[in-house]
């Protein structure tokens, strides 16, 4: 008798709905990102405020796994994957990339300013999201459930916030840009 893929066991929960509908969703978002070079810029930013709420939502829907990081591959996005990633998508942005960020340090009780870009949020995110994808697609259940540990980790610890703030800078580039547009027409 066949084992059934959607059974509980630590293994196979690397096949449950949740985390197929979130790999459907990386891959997406990993090919918008490697393909963006010869788009036009509101395209992509069109395409990524679709996108990042679907990653950000499905992230939030991955099952909790234990692991120990055993069989965690090596990484397979490299350093100058990552930087074509962020080049190309600061390239497309231009000057919309670079914005000033103030969040609150609790622990200083002072406003910290500091400037962040777009592209730089995008590739952090890309990198463990499309190592998580090359791991997958390897089908080694072990290496799969590590690489969906070592996701849900770095998810919670960093790329989660980079996948909001890039969201939220989006949004104002789109809105202002069509709200200068708007002025434009009734010029």
């Amino acid at each position: 008798m066949r084992n059934n893929p959607l059974d509980t066991g630590s293994n196979k929960i690397i096949y449950q709905k949740d985390v197929l509908e979130f790999t459907q969703v990386a891959v997406q978002f990993c090919a918008t990102l490697e393909q963006c070079e010869g788009v036009e810029k509101k395209e992509l930013i069109d395409k990524l405020l679709k996108l990042i709420p679907l990653l950000y939502l499905k992230a939030q829907l991955l099952p909790a796994v234990e692991s120990d990081g055993t069989f965690l591959p090596d990484d397979q996005v490299t350093e100058s994957d990552y930087e074509f990633i962020r080049c190309s998508v600061a390239s497309l942005l231009g000057n919309d990339d670079e914005y000033l960020d103030v969040a609150y340090d609790e622990f200083m009780q002072t406003d910290d300013t500091r400037w962040k870009r777009v592209s730089e949020n995008l590739a952090d995110v890309y990198q463990p999201v499309r190592n998580f994808l090359a791991t997958y697609q390897g089908g080694l259940e072990d290496c799969m459930l590590d690489a969906l540990w070592s996701l849900t980790d770095s998810f919670e610890m960093y790329w989660g916030e980079a996948l909001v703030d890039a969201l939220a800078r989006l949004h104002r580039v789109k809105y202002a840009f069509k709200e200068n547009s708007d002025e434009d027409i009734e010029e």
